[in-house]
């Protein structure tokens, strides 16, 4: 396997992976077909993440089709200096090596991430779950195509077809080189890989996103907003699962009937906290613990705020670390809001259903990561990068 490839070897595999998936799209849905009639879970969103269907494969195609348009991510500066003895001094991008990548239920990870992981010079190690293994390994199949048609090894992109103790033992045994480790599940994949990993993991956290509806709100454009990130996609990460209602919000009751309605509409379950108990066709909280939860279902829990503070604390104390949302006219209150809620994306009168690293311009993302280190958010491209310094002289000693 060579070092590193030319951004033209680079965009030439992306580029033949697109015709590949555009010729073998029956044989990707046969084998996808064969995952849906074999999964036997009750996991509403694992069974969604795991369907592959005409609409998901133009996805995976879109977003190669970006990837291989955007910038080479290595070998850019990020600083430069002319040290007093001649020497020169900089830092540049480089890859990682080699990113493994744990995963659960979606097979256009597959591509997504691994296309990315790729692009940025980093040889891919994909360990998918067994519900999606027949999808899977298709998908590989056609990157081992798409490299081999372009001269470039297929170890640039390995399947580990590994049980639980196998992916246990290889994490903390590795037997070839690992430099970062990326797991895309549920939290109890992102504990076993936290737990038991020997290098360095970024953290693609749960959701449990909340949104505040203030005193100022336009509350139409609130109703849109709430529907909008509560049930369009169920088994993303950026749905919402908390509601915060001020208070003193005017019409406050007729707000909530409204909303509750519009929910019933798209048969969502309806929790509140005790401020709102009673409120019809709903169910009072009896332990606190549902705060913490990211539903993943057609779930979401109303609650009451008594001011801005109120809804800050709650979100930073229960929330995931994702997305938060404020619906509000007044700018200064969002401002507020937005500079101090500890979340990845803070929203103002949107959707936390654009949290995604297509919709923030980045063609794609390899994870959402709710860590702080090194990438907070989307991981496009350009972040799934480390860097090198460069020092260049003519026989300089210290």
């Amino acid at each position: 396997m060579s070092l590193l490839l030319n951004i033209e070897q680079r965009n030439a595999v992306l580029n033949s992976m697109i015709q590949w998936l555009q010729k073998e799209k029956n044989t990707l849905l046969e084998a996808n077909k064969k995952d849906m009639e074999s999964y036997s879970g009750a996991d509403i969103a694992m069974y969604d993440r795991l369907k592959v269907d005409d609409n998901k494969i133009k996805g995976m195609i879109k977003s190669l089709q970006e990837l291989a348009q955007l910038d080479d991510p290595l070998n850019i500066e990020r600083f430069h200096f002319e040290h007093e003895n001649g020497m020169s001094v900089s830092n540049r991008t480089a890859p990682f090596g080699t990113v493994l990548i744990i995963y659960e239920s979606r097979p256009d990870v597959t591509i997504e991430a691994a296309g990315i992981a790729f692009k940025s010079g980093n040889k891919i190690l994909l360990k998918g779950g067994k519900e999606s293994l027949n999808s899977n390994l298709v998908l590989v199949d056609l990157w081992h195509k798409a490299l081999h048609e372009n001269h470039v090894s297929t170890a640039w992109v390995e399947y580990l077809q590994f049980n639980r103790s196998e992916t246990q033992a290889f994490l903390e045994n590795p037997t070839q080189k690992l430099d970062l480790i990326v797991p895309r599940g549920g939290e109890k994949l992102i504990a076993f890989v936290k737990q038991h990993a020997t290098c360095p993991v970024i953290v693609s956290g749960r959701g449990n996103n909340f949104a505040f509806v203030d005193v100022d709100a336009d509350q139409e454009m609130a109703l849109d907003i709430i529907i909008n990130a509560k049930t369009t996609k169920i088994s993303a990460c950026n749905a919402l699962d908390k509601v915060l209602i001020h208070d003193r919000l005017p019409y406050k009751s007729a707000f909530l009937d409204k909303l509750v309605a519009k929910l019933l509409e798209s048969n969502v379950t309806i929790w509140v906290d005790g401020h709102l108990d009673g409120l019809a066709n709903t169910s009072q909280v009896t332990d606190d613990a549902i705060w913490f939860e990211e539903f993943l279902d057609y779930k979401i829990l109303l609650g009451q705020a008594t001011d801005l503070e109120e809804a800050i604390e709650k979100i930073n104390q229960y929330g995931g670390g994702h997305s938060a949302a404020i619906i509000t006219k007044n700018e200064n209150t969002a401002t507020e809001f937005m500079n101090s809620v500890d979340t990845a994306a803070v929203y103002h009168n949107a959707s936390t259903r654009f949290t995604d690293g297509g919709q923030f311009g980045l063609g794609g993302e390899l994870a959402i990561s709710t860590d702080k280190l090194h990438q907070r958010g989307p991981i496009g491209l350009q972040h799934l990068v480390t860097n090198k310094w460069y020092v260049k002289g003519n026989g300089q000693v210290r």
